[in-house]
């Protein structure tokens, strides 16, 4: 996980500051996922077991919920982030019976927009939704969302 904290290909577009992150910041934020009931974080692995990345549902709370997903350079292009998605939407629908998942990403974000595009996620309006996190009004950001359709 700190391999992609701190690998600025990465991070360049992300909201926080991952470059300062430590190895204690990284173990706190697994110690600490596994109490919240406000966020789900899983692992993304590979058929060894090795962790890819991270995928997220933030703010969970009824109707919907926020996305994130955060992938290692070295598993970019290779499924993993449509694979941790595809799980993590099917969780949002089934388990916590969710109506939509959103989530925004900075138009520099080319790799992500393209991913989000190429991958038929619909964008949408800020106006559409509850967001719950932490951007302000000066931030030019492209929503997207998943609407369950269950």
């Amino acid at each position: 996980m700190l391999e992609w904290m701190h690998d600025e290909s990465v991070t360049r577009d992300l909201q926080t500051d991952f470059a300062s992150k430590t190895m204690g910041d990284a173990l706190s934020f697994i110690d600490n996922s596994l109490e919240d009931k406000e966020n789900l974080n899983l692992a993304i692995v590979d058929d060894n077991d090795e962790y890819m990345g991270t995928v997220s549902l933030k703010h969970i709370c009824a109707p919907g919920a926020e996305f994130a997903i955060t992938i290692r350079s070295c598993a970019m292009g290779k499924g993993f982030s449509a694979f941790g998605m595809k799980e993590i939407m099917k969780i949002a629908s089934k388990d916590y019976g969710l109506k939509y998942v959103y989530w925004c990403v900075s138009p520099d974000n080319a790799r992500a927009v393209r991913f989000y595009d190429k991958n038929g996620y619909e964008r949408v309006s800020s106006d559409c939704l509850d967001i719950k996190g932490s951007y302000t009004e000066e931030q030019i950001l492209k929503y997207y969302w998943y609407i369950n359709r269950l």
